[in-house]
């Protein structure tokens, strides 16, 4: 135990050592002034805090948190932050401040994990540092890849749900369009309609009826859409919708084309999962059952070769 307690002892060091210098090297490179500022003898002033109308940014736990930690000179933006960013959206986190916490998230459990697996581990006195090194490495790729996981499984689930309910929201577009209503009050409308069946669409409809509001054109509300979904079939509307706009076409019959598309889409993919129910099906059967009628059919023939073949055989035998 004394010489685990001496590797262990070394390890923490090596740890605390790079921590620290990890924290003294970061504001080196985090700082970023202007040139002109910096010919000109002057800092430049620090950004005033933005907020909306639906969203205060400076209130959010999660928002103090990032910047206490900023705060003490650790950086939390990424060069290659742009695609997750877009996948944190596509996820429904649509703060400013979610791609700084989605990296305090995974650098605080890739610490956090082997620090309570290491603890949990070292109430055993016979453990083996073999074993502890896995486990603790284990654990800190655990905590560097979790957060992804879960941010791609919740763009997926929430993908799917959207995909699910759009043909709902198109025939509903279809009949405000034939009614006489706009396209952007038809957002409002179908968003307020579809609030209990699929709540994910009506929030995003929601969103770009808010934008058209602000004064946001139709074309840039609607490429948000797409951005915040991710469903290459509503950037098919997207691009329909803009289109049949800009060549001054009937945005109805163009509206009742696609609808009818969409719903042969949800119907092939209806019929996809029924005819892969077969094979999926027999692979608890092969895995279960099959053994089971193996041993059922062979195994009153095996009782008789043993209790009367085998007796005879020998018996012939002496």
């Amino acid at each position: 135990m004394t010489g685990l307690a001496g590797q262990l002892l070394v390890l923490a060091l090596v740890f605390t050592t790079g921590c620290l210098t990890f924290m003294a090297l970061a504001p080196l490179f985090a700082q970023r002034v202007d040139l002109r500022h910096r010919l000109a003898g002057t800092v430049a002033a620090p950004p005033t805090p933005r907020t909306s109308l639906r969203v205060d940014a400076t209130r959010s736990f999660w928002s103090r948190v990032v910047h206490a930690v900023e705060a003490r000179g650790v950086t939390l933006t990424d060069a290659k932050s742009g695609p997750m960013a877009e996948q944190l959206v596509q996820a429904g986190f649509l703060q400013p401040h979610a791609p700084r916490v989605y990296m305090l998230a995974r650098v605080g459990l890739t610490l956090l994990l082997p620090i309570l697996g290491a603890a949990w581990m070292l109430t055993d006195a016979k453990v083996q540092p073999l074993k502890l090194y896995l486990v603790i490495g284990g654990l800190a790729v655990a905590g560097l890849y979790a957060p992804g996981i879960y941010v791609g499984n919740r763009v997926k689930s929430r993908a799917k749900a959207i995909l699910n309910g759009f043909p709902d929201t198109l025939d509903l577009m279809l009949v405000c369009v034939e009614a006489g209503l706009g396209i952007d009050a038809c957002f409002t409308r179908v968003g307020q309609e579809v609030r209990r069946s699929h709540p994910l669409l009506a929030a995003q409809f929601a969103l770009v009826a808010l934008e058209l509001r602000a004064g946001r054109s139709r074309a840039d509300a609607l490429r948000g859409l797409v951005r915040r979904t991710g469903v290459p079939e509503i950037g098919s509307f997207v691009t329909l919708v803009i289109q049949s706009d800009r060549l001054g076409s009937s945005i109805g019959q163009a509206l009742k084309c696609y609808a009818i598309e969409m719903r042969e889409s949800r119907k092939m993919r209806a019929e996809e999962k029924a005819h892969r129910l077969p094979v999926l099906i027999s692979i608890p059967l092969v895995a279960f059952m099959l053994p089971t009628m193996i041993a059922v059919l062979i195994l009153p023939g095996a009782i008789m070769i043993k209790r009367d073949m085998l007796p005879s055989m020998a018996a012939a035998g002496r």
